[in-house]
């Protein structure tokens, strides 16, 4: 699995207990996942749907699997139609030393010629009336299957085209929602910072301190919220993929 590099200049993830008079720090520093700017829209760093779509649904193993059962019915199919040949015997004798056919006449026994020596070649074929009528059939199911194998495919190729649109479009949608949290966060975070003086100058009294501080606190948890719902979905997209993300990159 990837790392994803969320690069945010102006905020980081560590945070700090914060005090009644000492703001939670969450100033300079970079994630821990994703090589992409976590600012820009992915679907402009990434590479165009169809592209990433060709390369999921090479890695995908039920599309792989169908593909295998597409070459076993044609091989099914192409031996249903010489089938009939597993009747078909072939022999081959040598014949040697003094061999004559006799015929038996009213005169007695008499020779009616030598069989030359040397080898005998010959074919034996045998044929049930089953196999005799029922080869088009077999071959006409046969071929079916074969056909029904590549609709199979198709199928499964359209259903997983499905899944990684809704994939590739709940992460697209997870960043652009993590970039509005942020931006929520630092206007709370101005609101605090603020705040934060007033009470330290006695300009502000302790029920609107904790109500600012509250709602920082919240617009905290709702960055990070975000934050796992992104990298939940850049792990489900990765493994629906098969390759990580900066593979994927737009050169």
């Amino acid at each position: 699995m990837s790392l994803f590099c969320l690069f945010i200049s102006s905020l980081g993830y560590g945070q700090n207990t914060a005090s009644p008079n000492q703001a939670p720090t969450r100033l300079s520093v970079v994630s821990d996942t994703l090589y992409l700017d976590i600012t820009q829209d992915l679907a402009a760093q990434l590479l165009p749907f169809e592209e990433i779509a060709k390369i999921a649904v090479a890695q995908s193993p039920d599309v792989r699997y169908e593909n295998e059962v597409i070459v076993t019915q044609n091989v099914d199919y192409k031996l249903s139609k010489i089938a009939i040949l597993q009747s078909a015997t072939g022999f081959t004798t040598y014949s040697f030393g003094n061999q004559a056919i006799i015929s038996n006449t009213s005169f007695g026994p008499d020779a009616l010629g030598q069989i030359a020596n040397g080898y005998r070649n010959g074919v034996g074929l045998q044929v049930s009336l089953y196999d005799l009528l029922g080869r088009n059939q077999k071959i006409r199911q046969a071929r079916a299957n074969y056909q029904a194998a590549l609709v199979r495919k198709e199928v499964v190729e359209k259903q997983f085209r499905k899944e990684l649109i809704t994939v590739y479009q709940d992460l697209l949608t997870a960043q652009r929602i993590l970039k509005l949290r942020i931006q929520d966060e630092q206007a709370a975070l101005a609101v605090y910072r603020v705040a934060e003086a007033d009470s330290k100058s006695g300009r502000m009294d302790p029920t609107n301190w904790a109500r600012v501080t509250n709602a920082y606190v919240q617009a905290q948890s709702g960055t990070e919220l975000a934050r796992g719902e992104l990298m939940k979905n850049v792990y489900y997209f990765e493994t629906l993929v098969g390759v990580p993300l900066q593979q994927l990159k737009r050169k």
